[in-house]
């Protein structure tokens, strides 16, 4: 498999009700409806962090539990961290299905409640 986690990314994020991608500062990023922005690749890192890594919203607590939970793998990111959402590394082998989870929630946490039922409907 490629080192580049954006076909896999792509993927998971456009099977989600609504979601398109478009560029935020120079990476892939996927928004709801074409406006709220829930992931966010970094291909080559961001700043010092010089690793692969997925930025993902999430509800407030979520940041904090994971980190605590794997902190070699999670991380608070700079910008948004601030907000709760949560920093994954993708370098080493990342778990697609731990990934897909996480870019699940961060589309249930900024989608629409219309948007979240028809996820579910859908078998989400």
């Amino acid at each position: 498999m490629s080192t580049d986690p954006t076909s896999r990314l792509r993927m998971i994020c456009r099977g989600l009700p609504e979601v398109t991608e478009r560029p935020s500062h120079g990476t892939p990023a996927w928004f709801v409806r074409g406006k709220r922005m829930f992931a966010q690749l970094w291909h080559r890192g961001h700043h010092d962090e010089e690793f692969p890594q997925l930025w993902c919203a999430a509800p407030l607590g979520a940041q904090e539990e994971s980190i605590a939970l794997d902190p070699r793998r999670y991380f608070r990111p700079p910008y948004v961290g601030h907000r709760g959402w949560i920093g994954l590394r993708l370098d080493g082998e990342p778990d697609w299905d731990e990934i897909a989870d996480r870019c699940e929630d961060a589309y249930r946490f900024v989608a629409p409640a219309k948007l979240v039922s028809q996820l579910d409907r859908d078998g989400g």
